[in-house]
C-alpha cells in the first residue's frame, strides 16, 4: 500500500513558505450527525522530525479505530502541529447542502486556527482534500484530489476528524437511543435504514438526504 508521503510540504517549505495548513472532512455522506473538519498547521521543524511512530499514517478510512486513536493522541501532542476542530450540524446542512456545509466549516477551522501564529504577514498556504478551493477564505491555497491518500499533512487532519465525529457520534447514540449510530456513526447502512424505518428520523437526521426526506 502506497503511503501518503511528505513530497509537496518539504517543496513548499523550501520554496519559502513557512507555515503549512491541511484541511480535510468527514460525515460529509451520512444521513446523520455533522459534517467534521479538521485543518492542521505544521511549520518546518514538524517536518525534520523522524516520526518513527507516524510511519504507518495513511487517510482515516484505511486505519482502524484503535489506529485512529493513537495516531491522532500523537498528532495532537506534537508542539509542531497545531489543530482546529470545527463542524455543521444537520439544521445547517439541510439549509447550505452538504457541499457549502462542508466548506463553511473548513473555513470556520483554518480561520479559527490562523490567530494562534501571531504574525499573519508570514508566507502560508492551505492544502485542501478536493478538487476545489474553500470559497471566501484569504490567501493562498492548493486542492489536490485524493490528498488524504497523498499528502502527509491531509491525512494527518483526516485523521483527528475522524476521531472527533466518531466520539460525537457515540455520544448521540446516548441521547438517542436505537439507531445504533455508536456502530454506523451515521452512515447509511442496511442496519441504519432498518432503524430508521421503524423508529422515523430523529433530531439529528439529514432531512434535505433522500432516504430521511421520504419519511417525514
Amino acid at each position: 500500500m502506497k503511503l501518503p508521503h511528505k513530497t509537496l510540504e518539504r517543496k513548499l517549505f523550501k520554496s519559502g513558505y513557512r507555515l503549512i495548513y491541511a484541511v480535510d472532512e468527514v460525515g460529509m455522506g451520512c444521513l446523520a450527525g455533522p459534517v467534521v473538519v479538521c485543518a492542521v498547521a505544521m511549520t518546518s521543524q514538524f517536518y525534520k522530525k523522524a516520526h518513527i511512530k507516524l510511519r504507518q499514517l495513511r487517510d482515516s478510512k484505511l486505519l482502524s479505530a484503535k489506529q485512529r486513536e493513537r495516531f491522532a493522541q500523537l498528532l495532537m501532542l506534537d508542539t509542531e502541529c497545531l489543530t482546529r476542530v470545527a463542524f455543521c450540524h444537520p439544521k445547517t446542512i439541510d439549509k447550505l447542502n452538504i457541499y457549502n456545509a462542508a466548506r463553511l466549516a473548513m473555513k470556520r477551522a483554518v480561520v479559527a486556527l490562523r490567530p494562534a501564529q501571531g504574525d499573519e504577514y508570514i508566507k502560508k498556504i492551505v492544502l485542501i482534500d478536493g478538487n476545489r478551493k474553500i470559497p471566501g477564505l484569504k490567501g493562498e491555497q492548493l486542492a489536490i484530489v485524493k490528498g488524504d491518500r497523498r499528502v502527509f499533512a491531509i491525512a494527518c487532519a483526516s485523521i483527528i476528524a475522524k476521531v472527533h465525529r466518531d466520539k460525537m457520534m457515540a455520544r448521540y447514540a446516548k441521547k438517542y437511543p436505537g439507531y445504533g449510530f455508536e456502530k454506523h456513526k451515521g452512515y447509511g447502512t442496511k442496519l441504519h435504514q432498518l432503524k430508521l424505518a421503524s423508529l422515523g428520523p430523529s433530531p439529528i437526521h439529514r432531512k434535505s438526504f433522500a432516504p430521511v426526506a421520504k419519511l417525514i
